[in-house]
């Protein structure tokens, strides 16, 4: 299998380790900026011998390296700096996933594509409409990172190991996210029955605001670490036809009761891309939640050159 990822800044290049490490396909890195892609992986490839393990990876500047790719993972675009929102990065993002958008439909037109640059869900809509792509074809990574990331904050509350937690949160990657703790189980217990409100909503604060917290450590760049393994796990259940449940961003057509918009919800992901939305039974508060979560997408998205 062809897995191709544009863009090898952080993100792109952890990303591609991971696939290659794990065997998961022959891998493809490709950066606009001459000797970044190529540099990362000769560095990828010298790690084979230590490992005992023959992958295959190959970096390139030109674009046209990705023919013929079945799994294509876009972490092109500049990235967040301190005090900057994930919206403030549309036009510019945009622009570049365009042009992006084109070259993958022409050269590779029967991929399934993962988005991983910000803001996710406009950026996943952009390149969707884009290349013209079947909807299942094309989903964004967005809240499966949200949800690890409130995993974690959750299993360091309790005292537990994070794997003995299963999250849910929808909507949009970044303000707009809307962890559910009735959709939340701690060992099988609904998250809700273990913790009263108070420290819940301290926790999905505290889940809103973890990529700016990075963000804001960090001083240059964003998290890639979790991020990277996040687009790794959604390409891995693809390229395995897994057949297991994610929350991306995918494309609703009336599913919630939403239209022509890209949001995170629960997906069922397979070879064939978001094969299935998973509808949640929602109560009135989280379905207004959603809701105003889908109308701040939709407003942006009127910024976006889709023509």
């Amino acid at each position: 299998m062809k897995i191709s990822i544009i863009g090898a800044g952080n993100v792109g290049s952890l990303t591609a380790m991971r696939l290659s490490q794990e065997a998961v396909g022959d891998v493809v890195l490709i950066d606009v900026v001459q000797g970044v892609a190529e540099g990362k992986c000769l560095d990828l490839e010298d790690a084979r011998a230590i490992l005992k393990h023959n992958y295959c990876i190959e970096g390139s500047h030109d674009i046209n390296k990705i023919k013929d790719s079945e799994i294509v993972v876009i972490t092109a675009g500049l990235a967040r700096r301190p005090g900057m929102t994930r919206e403030e990065l549309i036009s510019k993002n945009a622009q570049i996933l365009r042009e992006v958008s084109l070259n993958i439909k022409e050269l590779c037109p029967q991929a399934v594509v993962i988005v991983v640059t910000n803001p996710l869900d406009l950026m996943t809509y952009l390149v969707l409409k884009a290349t013209g792509f079947k909807p299942s074809k094309v989903f964004g990574m967005g809240v499966s990172l949200d949800a690890a990331r409130f995993a974690n904050l959750i299993a360091k509350e309790l005292n537990i190991a994070s794997c003995d937690i299963e999250t849910t949160v929808i909507g949009s990657h970044g303000e707009g996210m809307l962890p559910l703790p009735r959709f939340t189980f701690v060992k099988g217990a609904r998250l809700n029955e273990i913790l009263d409100d108070k420290k819940i909503e301290f926790l999905i604060e505290r889940t809103y605001k973890r990529g700016l917290e990075i963000l804001t450590l960090l001083g240059s760049g964003s998290a890639y670490f979790a991020p990277s393994l996040a687009a790794a796990v959604l390409v891995k259940a693809v390229a395995f036809d897994e057949k297991r449940t994610f929350g991306v961003c995918a494309y609703l057509d009336g599913e919630y009761g939403l239209k022509d918009i890209c949001i995170g919800v629960p997906c069922l992901l397979g070879k064939d891309g978001a094969e299935k939305i998973i509808e949640l039974d929602l109560n009135r508060e989280e379905k207004d939640k959603l809701d105003k979560s889908a109308d701040a997408i939709q407003k942006l998205i009127l910024q976006l050159p889709l023509e």
